[in-house]
């Protein structure tokens, strides 16, 4: 009788032992082909809220701040009209360089940054 309390207690404890085990399954962000055709991007609803998240709650890109002001009410014609985009040459584009150079670390996502990649490939659009 005591064989039977050890094996089923060796069998209970085992169980116990395999089910409690837990395993996060991470999948990194990863980006794209940046050479895939740009996808639509809508500068109001997807770059304002990612900017809004990344560089002006933090207080650099307010108005009064560091340029370009990235505020809701004049981001576009701060970007735009600063000189800060480059249409013709995307990667040439000072945004785009700060993003995936020194300013990377304020956007950490992949994603984010290559919406901002494919808005600058699509003429940089007030949409």
């Amino acid at each position: 009788m005591k064989h039977v309390f050890l094996y089923f207690g060796l069998i209970l404890a085992t169980g116990i032992l395999l089910t409690s085990c837990y395993k996060d399954i991470i999948k990194p962000d990863l980006p794209k082909d940046p050479n895939a055709p740009p996808q639509q991007v809508s500068f109001k609803n997807e770059l304002v809220p990612i900017f809004s998240a990344n560089c002006t709650d933090v207080g650099c890109h307010v108005t009064g701040g560091h340029h370009p002001y990235l505020t809701a009410n004049v981001s576009y014609q701060e970007i735009v009209n600063g000189g800060f985009v480059n249409t013709s040459l995307p990667k040439e584009s000072i945004l785009y360089k700060q993003i995936y150079g020194d300013m990377g670390v304020h956007m950490p996502s992949l994603t984010d940054r290559q919406k901002v990649y494919d808005w600058i490939r699509n003429g940089a659009p007030n949409n």
